[in-house]
């Protein structure tokens, strides 16, 4: 039986694009780069919002990234906060852990 969602969100103030990635496409936001915080601290769900600048590291990409790279998807009805690597890996905000400064320097 195909997924049904129930519960619609809101959609953002902000123009679509579809790409490609593996298993189907995907709706991702163009958000400008003045309004990527603002779109930041309406969308993360954990109580400290990390600077923009803050180095994270997908898990599921187990690569690098700063906050400031982030990009919001539409899927489901919702918008998902992920990982500039999410079209290969699928890496959403939860997957996101700071990079410790002994591992920076490396």
């Amino acid at each position: 039986m195909p997924f049904k969602c129930t519960f619609h969100e809101r959609r953002l103030p902000f123009s679509l694009r579809t790409i490609k990635k593996e298993g189907g496409k995907v709706d991702v936001y163009e958000i400008p780069e003045e309004k990527k915080e603002k779109v930041l601290r309406s969308l993360y769900p954990f109580h400290n919002l990390p600077p923009m600048e803050r180095e994270m590291e997908d898990l599921h990409q187990r690569r690098t990234f700063q906050v400031k790279d982030f990009m919001v998807i539409r899927e489901w009805g919702t918008n998902l906060l992920v990982s500039p690597y999410y079209l290969e890996s699928g890496g959403t905000v939860i997957d996101w852990i700071p990079v410790r400064r002994e591992r920076r320097q490396k």
